[in-house]
């Protein structure tokens, strides 16, 4: 199921925002899609670390890092945790790090690229807030529907039934 965005366009013309196309897949899993949990910061990621250590089945964090690429908000230990808990995925708007890491494990990492370098950890942020990335408003309990394609949000869960995948 690599290409579900262009079906879901398709099927749902109207009810999609697409973010810009400057997202990457770092994951093993292209495609995902679930529930919208966000975190917004800059240069922490300690609140990313403390959501993708709770049960995340059916959902995926939206991290608003402000388009900030001078250190990463994702790697392989905080990626690892997200896997073990069940995240569907994380998409960063920001930097991951060990990226052949990331590749190997079963869950959808999208961000707008790497960096080597970690944050600092002073606790900051906002959970669970509306975000904005470049117009498009990504709120908690929306969707993501993610694949090479592209990143889509939806303000509701779409039926994916309906798609001949």
């Amino acid at each position: 199921m690599l290409d579900l965005l262009p079906d879901l366009f398709d099927s749902y013309p109207g009810r999609l925002s697409l973010l810009p196309p400057m997202f990457k897949s770092f994951g093993r899993e292209d495609c995902f899609w679930g529930e919208v949990v966000t975190v917004k910061c800059f240069k922490d990621n300690s609140l990313v670390k403390e959501e993708l250590s709770k049960n995340g089945k059916g959902k995926v964090l939206v991290v608003d890092g402000q388009g900030v690429t001078d250190c990463a908000l994702l790697g392989d230990m905080i990626a690892k945790n997200a896997e073990i808990n069940g995240w569907q995925g994380v998409v960063i708007f920001g930097c991951v790090r060990d990226i052949s890491a990331l590749k190997t494990m079963k869950i959808g990492i999208q961000a707008i690229g790497v960096n080597p370098i970690k944050t600092v950890k002073k606790g900051l942020g906002e959970l669970n807030v509306a975000v904005e990335i470049y117009g498009v408003i990504i709120s908690p309990h929306s969707y993501v529907y993610a694949d090479l394609n592209g990143i889509a949000i939806s303000n509701q869960a779409l039926d994916l039934s309906v798609l001949n995948l």
